[in-house]
């Protein structure tokens, strides 16, 4: 008989057992400084918890959960204007404003949870699912009810521990891919990815870099950040609230934040246009992985100048100049990513609604409340 595992949850990243990174080796968002940065500045209407499994008093697993509260939310995306987008709106605020998530909202891919090999992984998740109902105990006496409880993001090859943990009675959904960028051993340059693109992706290529004559790209540190911060947060805000669906809304320390704790881990570059800061990307290095977090631009000059595109050719040119392997460009803007060799990573979560009754439709409801994006996969490459 396996012995049993104990959990423990922590609100502070001060309370971490001192051997917790231990277990984040191989990613970076389960560290302490990342889960710091968190505590420091989270969006307003999220809560995080840290959560340590523990086999005979040994730290064997780790993990991230989120609390979104949606009533605290102004807006759930501006784009889709329709009577849809309003009854998604009345049924979130209503019935599902409360969401806890085993998982980071904030990124796309599989960053809820570590565990050592002293456990196997569906002992694990069996103490997560235990773990998150100890969450809803705890937000139930802050007066806080959970609605839905989601695992997220988990690839194929993952489903099977969770069917194996006891989660058929969660509702398994997908929503929209992982895009992701494999670098090629043979790359060493920008111009190796670049002769590796077949003729009209070059000639796309070409007509981005010439449209973004006159803009300057900037590394920006610390006190850049500082400086610019209104700004800063403009962009970003411009592009967030545009976005077909939102869960949450970055504090404006949020980047400072970021550079303060990671600091040469987290990449921050300007694009400026007669000195004016027009956009900005932002990367993580998150070991052989590059990731790409938040961005904001101008929208005015965004078109003009390619300004999206050629942020996206930027973070590939400097990822296969210092040996990355492969670039996380996330979830939204499914076919750019797609026409620069983005492909497509279907993810999957677990989720279920707290109320029996409404467990029964959710379902059928979130399929209908999930934003579509119709979007045509593109090859580059020769």
């Amino acid at each position: 008989m396996k012995p049993p595992i104990s959990i423990k949850t922590y609100s502070s990243t001060a309370n971490l057992p001192q051997n917790w990174n231990e277990l984040a080796i191989d990613n970076i968002f389960l560290n302490k400084d990342y889960l710091a940065i968190l505590e420091k500045s989270a969006p307003r209407n999220m809560f995080c918890h840290f959560i340590g499994l523990f086999k005979d008093n040994e730290l064997v697993g780790i993990a991230l959960s989120q609390f979104l509260d949606l009533n605290k939310m102004e807006s759930f995306g501006e784009r889709d204007k329709c009577v849809k987008t309003a009854v998604r709106n009345t049924v979130f605020k209503n019935f599902c404003s409360h969401i806890l998530i085993i998982g980071n909202n904030m990124l796309t891919g599989q960053n809820a949870y570590s565990f050592s090999d002293k456990i196997d992984k569906t002992q694990g998740l069996q103490a997560l699912k235990t773990a998150s109902k100890k969450l809803e105990i705890i937000f139930k006496n802050k007066g806080l009810k959970v609605h839905i409880t989601t695992f997220k993001d988990f690839p194929i090859e993952e489903t099977t521990a969770f069917q194996q943990a006891g989660f058929q009675n969660y509702f398994q959904y997908s929503t929209q891919p992982n895009m992701v960028f494999n670098i090629s051993n043979h790359w060493k340059s920008e111009q190796d990815y670049f002769d590796a693109l077949s003729k009209k992706y070059r000639d796309q290529y070409k007509r981005a870099r010439k449209k973004e004559e006159g803009v300057e790209k900037r590394k920006m540190h610390l006190e850049d950040i500082i400086k610019h911060e209104e700004t800063i947060y403009d962009l970003y805000y411009h592009v967030a609230k545009n976005a077909h669906f939102n869960t949450f809304f970055l504090p404006k320390n949020h980047f400072r934040t970021f550079k303060e704790i990671l600091k040469d881990k987290f990449l921050f570059y300007g694009y400026f246009l007669d000195e004016k800061l027009i956009g900005f990307n932002t990367l993580i290095k998150n070991g052989e992985v590059m990731d790409t977090y938040f961005l904001g631009y101008d929208e005015s000059v965004q078109r003009e100048k390619m300004l999206y595109l050629n942020m996206l050719y930027d973070m590939i040119a400097y990822s296969i100049n210092k040996g990355f392997k492969k670039i996380i460009f996330a979830r939204t803007a499914l076919e750019i990513k797609s026409s620069v060799g983005a492909k497509p990573m279907e993810m999957y979560g677990y989720a279920q609604h707290t109320n029996p009754f409404a467990d029964l439709v959710f379902e059928k409801a979130f399929s209908y409340l999930e934003p579509t994006v119709s979007w045509k996969e593109r090859n580059p490459f020769k």
